[in-house]
């Protein structure tokens, strides 16, 4: 009989023994709460009590947690909209100020707060800068005066802000096209720049190009003036030498040339006297000299044939 009773007593009592237990993870803190008062803090892992049915375990993370931003639209000091979202990493450091603060809402409504904490601190931060500072990418200063002013307002929540990061600053939708136009405008400008460059170098080289030809065109045709003047000279003086030494024979090589140009075939007729000159070698195969005719005076060549004129 005692030990049928027993037996329920031992359950009952085992039970409550287990439910007095807790356990506490490596990545987490808890807080036994009494009708909503904080009793006892547990921070280390391990094995933990509470008086069952009375005080409760409420249990947070402790590891480093993440805020990602929504798009927030801010107003630099040069009255340049821009749209910039951050991500920020905080953690509980007070358990029972964290409690307080948040109260059954937990690690949620700790990051609706710490949402609109960053936010007021980004667009005090931006606010007071110029656009292009914000869109550098040197922005490590106001990254961490953005950490100290959300860590600053955080501190009554029992977090910590770690670090904020600024994930994207960009210009809003309506006044990109009207950016891009400018930024068009501004490229096709400097082309039209560096074509007219470009073309103001190109006449420069064809107009240095032609002066050139035109110099060395001249200078070819004076060399060639030169040479064939010098030839002209040349010629004549074989053409005076030869006479000098035979000036009958001279006087006939030419009369031949003449009248070999000037009896080609053809429909055209000489009309001269016959007497003339001109046929003093096909009259007679003696030179003028020798049927007592004197020669001719200075040594020039023999005259050309007439101009051929056509009979009618």
């Amino acid at each position: 009989m005692k030990a049928q009773l027993l037996l329920p007593v031992a359950v009952v009592l085992g039970a409550a023994v287990l439910s007095s237990l807790f356990i506490v993870d490596e990545r987490e803190k808890a807080l036994v709460l009494q009708f909503g008062q904080v009793k006892q803090v547990k921070e280390e892992p391990g094995l933990g009590f509470k008086i069952p049915l009375i005080q409760e375990v409420v249990k947070y993370d402790a590891r480093i947690l993440g805020l990602p931003t929504q798009p927030l639209e801010v107003t630099p000091l040069d009255d340049r909209r821009l749209v910039v979202d951050a991500f920020a990493r905080w953690r509980i450091t007070d358990l029972v100020e964290f409690r307080e603060a948040v109260g059954v809402g937990g690690i949620d409504a700790a990051q609706t707060r710490l949402d609109r904490i960053l936010n007021a601190a980004i667009r005090e931060v931006l606010g007071a800068v110029p656009s292009n500072r914000v869109l550098s990418e040197d922005r490590t200063a106001l990254m961490n005066q953005i950490r100290d002013r959300a860590r600053a307002e955080s501190g009554a929540l029992g977090i910590e802000v770690i670090d904020v990061r600024l994930t994207r600053t960009d210009l809003p939708e309506q006044n990109l096209a009207a950016t891009f136009a400018r930024m068009r405008a501004e490229r096709e400008r400097e082309a039209a720049d560096e074509i007219a460059r470009g073309g103001e170098a190109a006449q420069r080289v064809r107009a240095t190009a032609d002066r050139t030809v035109v110099e060395l065109t001249s200078e070819a045709r004076r060399m060639a003036e030169v040479a064939r003047g010098e030839a002209d000279a040349e010629r004549n003086g074989i053409y005076a030498e030869a006479f000098g030494r035979d000036p009958e024979f001279f006087a006939f090589t030419r009369s031949l040339t003449s009248y070999e140009r000037a009896l080609q075939s053809g429909n055209s007729s000489i009309v001269m006297q016959p007497d003339s000159e001109f046929f003093t070698y096909l009259r007679s195969d003696v030179a003028p000299a020798d049927r007592g005719v004197a020669p001719a005076a200075a040594p020039t060549p023999a005259p050309a044939a007439p101009a051929p004129t056509t009979a009618p």
